[in-house]
This record gives structure tokens, C-alpha cells and sequence, in this order.
């Protein structure tokens, strides 16, 4: 079986967002980079099936500038196979995205394609769920567990109520929660290793899709600052305040 792993290079979550003077977007540079969280245990999970024996090829894609190769260099680093680079040094909204890796798809013919549940720059949610309807493949979005079956998949995924279990057949798209795994770190050898494995390039704009956004951003700007508490002397001046300032009860 294959895997093709999609990853993205994001803002690393340990960096204070600075938003730009004229609200056009934040600012990215001289700012750490690094793979989209959940997109690790997407590959985590990958590596893992393939340690076992079920899968035999893993293959990380990413789509991006120059520098994005990044991610997939990472994802060779720590057990993938082979890595595809789609520049573009444009963004390209989740849409755009599931018609690239769709061309993928078609390319490289994985028996599963395996996502972040969602990215922390734009918050979307919606690329593994676009490829799943494009591809016309069962999805299995949220997954907290995964057990690869001969020709099919048992997920444990999480929903408002609590953890659903689904069987899907392959192939299929599975995007992956944070809860899945714990993503394992690259040790400095495979890094080296990882500089000699191959990354193949193309340029979304060849792939014959429309790429073009659909929604314009206007502006950018931090949420206003948070007010400072305050302390009430007892349970009646409390509701009171509740009740006549905040006005939630």
C-alpha cells in the first residue's frame, strides 16, 4: 500500500503573531517556520504503518514557495519515502489546494491520503474534505485512531459528543487530530539522510486547475485588548453586574 501525506509550512505556534501596520496580513519575515502541527501526526501516523508492515511507500507533498520544501525535507527526515514540491508563491485557498493534490492523487495513485484535520494560519478545515468529494473517496475527518485493515480502515474520531468509530474502504482521505499520535523528532543522521532522498518539483501553475481565490481578505487587525477584572464583594453585587452590565443572565 501507499500513503501520499500532504504537509504545510505554517508560522511555528510558539511565535507572537505580529499583524502588519496596514492590516494587509501578518508579518512572516525573519519569523520561524515550521510544519503545520497537526500535519506531523498526519506523517507520524504514516511512518508508523508503514514501520508495520501494511504500508510499504510513503510519499509527503507540499505546496508552497521555495522555502516550504522545508516540510517535506522534515517529513523525509523522520521516514518518508519521497517528497513532491508544488511551488507557487502565491497563497492558494483550500480549494486551490484539493484540485492540486487531486493532480497528485491521479500521479502518484495512493491507496490513502492522509492530512492535517486543519492548518493554524487560516484555521480552514476544508482541504481533506474538498479532495475526498473531487476524488469521490469516503473520508474520515478528526481521526484520533487509526487501524488499517486489508482493504479498508477502522477510525476512532473525535465529535461534539465524544468519539465515533467508523469503517471506511479504501481508498480514502483521513485527516488526522493531534490526539492521534505524538510525532517523533528527526535525529540528526536521518536529517543528513533525508538531504539525499528525492523531492520531485513542478509548478502548480502546469497542472491544468483553477487555482484562483475565491474570497478577498480586506483587512487584518488584533482582537481588542482584554479589559482588566475586577473583584465584587459579594454574590448579589455579582449578579447585579451580570445581570445589568454584562447583560448574560
Amino acid at each position: 500500500m501507499k500513503i501520499l501525506v500532504a504537509v504545510k509550512r505554517v508560522i511555528d505556534y510558539n511565535v507572537q503573531i505580529r499583524v502588519k501596520e496596514d492590516g494587509s496580513g501578518v508579518h512572516t519575515d525573519n519569523v520561524k517556520m515550521s510544519t503545520n502541527p497537526p500535519d506531523d501526526n498526519a506523517v507520524e501516523e504514516s511512518i508508523k504503518l508503514k514501520e508495520s508492515g501494511k504500508v510499504k511507500e510513503v510519499v509527503a507533498v507540499t505546496i508552497g514557495e521555495e522555502k516550504a520544501q522545508e516540510t517535506v525535507r522534515k517529513a523525509l527526515a523522520v521516514g518518508a519515502d519521497k517528497g513532491i514540491h508544488v511551488k507557487s508563491d502565491n497563497y492558494i485557498e483550500p480549494l486551490g489546494i484539493a484540485k492540486i493534490l487531486k493532480k497528485v492523487v491521479e500521479k502518484e495513485k495512493p491507496d490513502m491520503v492522509f492530512l492535517g484535520k486543519q492548518a493554524i494560519d487560516d484555521d480552514c478545515n476544508q482541504t481533506g474534505q474538498m479532495l475526498a468529494a473531487m476524488l469521490n473517496w469516503p473520508q474520515a475527518t478528526f481521526s484520533s485512531k487509526v487501524n488499517l485493515k486489508d482493504k479498508s480502515m477502522e477510525i476512532v474520531r473525535e465529535i461534539d459528543e465524544g468519539l465515533e468509530t467508523v469503517e471506511v474502504n479504501l481508498p480514502a482521505v483521513v485527516t488526522c487530530d493531534l490526539r492521534l499520535n505524538e510525532p517523533r523528532y528527526a535525529s540528526l543522521p536521518n536529517i543528513m539522510k533525508a538531504k539525499k532522498k528525492p523531492i520531485e518539483q513542478m509548478a502548480a501553475k502546469d497542472l491544468g486547475v483553477d487555482i484562483t481565490n475565491r474570497v478577498q481578505q480586506l483587512k487584518v487587525e488584533e482582537p481588542p485588548k482584554r479589559k482588566a477584572g475586577i473583584k465584587v464583594a459579594n454574590v448579589a453585587e455579582l449578579v447585579s453586574k451580570l445581570k445589568n452590565e454584562a447583560k448574560v443572565i
